[in-house]
């Protein structure tokens, strides 16, 4: 995916972002009907998500350093990373319920 224009562009046989080229085109222009809320809810429906896996992506590398902080003794930087693994899972939550009211 690329960020582009304040826009989320996708890389795919039809990313909607180019001429179509259908033989009706000259009678009426083809138009998709994206008006820019429309783009800006569609953008944000693929954000939330985006945001919750990239965060769940983290999670794992997070873990790996709790066992290392424990491993030279420090308990406390443990114990910190393992409430920020828990916000975050929080911090998800929130982005999945946001979601469903999109």
């Amino acid at each position: 995916m690329l960020f582009n224009n304040d826009r989320i562009k996708y890389h795919h046989a039809d990313d909607h972002d180019h001429e179509h080229g259908h033989a009706h085109d000259h009678v009426h222009p083809h138009s998709h009907g994206d008006s820019p809320e429309n783009k800006d809810e569609k953008t944000l429906k693929i954000l939330l998500l985006h945001w919750v896996n990239h965060n769940e992506s983290h999670e794992e590398g997070f873990r790996e350093w709790v066992d290392k902080a424990r491993a030279i003794g420090k308990e406390e930087t443990a114990n910190s990373i393992e409430k920020a693994i828990e916000y975050m899972k929080q911090a998800n939550e929130m982005l999945i319920e946001a979601k469903k009211h999109m």
